[in-house]
């Protein structure tokens, strides 16, 4: 299967003309995405520009948004009333209850809603009336690379999508406004909410995990054969290898960056991993795909969190980091960083 890959000659900006976009969130990438558009629009000299609104709760990032030039409002229904598109780029557990009491009732017939996410459209969880546009450009990289890659002129992976053609245009300005963020200088690839969704969850709750309990377990084993913290926290992460190696991965190819890497460390690699018994990680893969995120069950599971009032999100998560740090990894690690003097977020 191949999917289309947008540049800027396959998108216009001439659909923004005139309209009135509002940032919901000027957080991590309401702040790029919006000073991105600004600077786009002002380098293309479009004719009639549309004017930015940005609507945040007053706290630091309002602040900065002030400090940018674009000011801010605290009322969340008055924005969505100017709104010819609407960015929704609030975290995904808020934007439910956010959007559908606060922003939704007072939107305008044929209103763009923009998602960086496929989460809450994929399940469900946005009042969109069918007259309205629901896109999604959704950067694969956290906020301040998408600015500073913006502003270095290298662009940024991302991926778009049509979710809901109300107006006949979805298209048309779901691709002006990756062409607004910079989205398309290095090519945005045609995706979906559930394609984004599936993917995006099924790494973190399926890929990553099985890499952190790896190190974990490896940590253990070294450390029963008589390794100490110091070298172990060193030789695992510390070092900063892992993280060369995956850049690698990303320049020069998943498999051929083992060229980097001693004859040893070659043969070793490409062996061993032709050896590992995988057949229980791809019925447990297959479990986390099918059941976890396309069947709904983390979705219902995660909402659940904070049936009981906001909060019960962070306080699971505070829980399940403190479990982990309990781990020889993780006493182990402390250690050494106090020993160093390194700090610890």
């Amino acid at each position: 299967m191949t999917a289309n890959i947008y540049y800027e000659k396959d998108a216009s900006l001439s659909p923004l003309s005139g309209k009135t976009v509002v940032f919901i969130g000027y957080g991590n990438q309401g702040r790029a995405q919006a000073l991105n558009l600004r600077d786009t629009l002002k380098e293309h000299s479009l004719p009639d520009p549309p004017k930015i609104v940005v609507a945040n709760p007053k706290d630091s990032y309002a602040e900065q948004a002030t400090k940018d030039g674009f000011g801010f409002t605290t009322d969340w229904a008055d924005a969505a009333s100017q709104a010819d598109i609407l960015f929704l780029l609030v975290p995904d557990q808020v934007q439910p209850k956010l959007f559908n009491e606060k922003i939704a009732p007072t939107l305008k017939k044929g209103c763009a809603v923009v998602v960086a996410s496929g989460y809450n459209v994929f399940y469900k969880m946005l009042t969109v009336a069918k007259e309205m546009d629901i896109v999604m450009v959704a950067p694969r990289m956290i906020g301040t690379s998408v600015r500073s890659r913006y502003e270095s002129k290298q662009g940024f992976p991302c991926f778009v999508s049509t979710e809901q053609d109300g107006t006949g245009k979805a298209k048309e300005t779901c691709l002006a406004l990756a062409f607004g963020i910079g989205a398309l200088k290095q090519g945005a690839i045609e995706s979906s909410a559930k394609e984004e969704t599936l993917m995006d969850l099924f790494a973190e709750q399926a890929l990553y995990p099985v890499i952190l309990a790896t190190f974990r377990e490896a940590y253990s084993t070294l450390k029963s054969l008589g390794c100490s913290d110091e070298a172990l926290v060193h030789e695992l992460w510390l070092s900063q290898e892992p993280a060369e190696v995956f850049e690698k991965c990303a320049t020069d190819g998943f498999i051929r960056q083992l060229v980097h890497h001693s004859t040893v460390s070659q043969y070793g690699q490409l062996k061993g991993s032709m050896e590992v018994d995988t057949d229980w990680m791809k019925k447990d893969f297959k479990r986390v795909a099918e059941q976890r995120i396309l069947g709904g069950e983390f979705a219902k599971e995660f909402t659940a969190l904070d049936k009981d009032g906001e909060g019960g999100v962070q306080r699971t998560i505070d829980g399940l980091y403190s479990e982990a740090l309990k781990s020889e990894l993780g006493q182990g690690e402390k250690r050494v960083r106090d020993r160093l003097g390194l700090k610890t977020v």
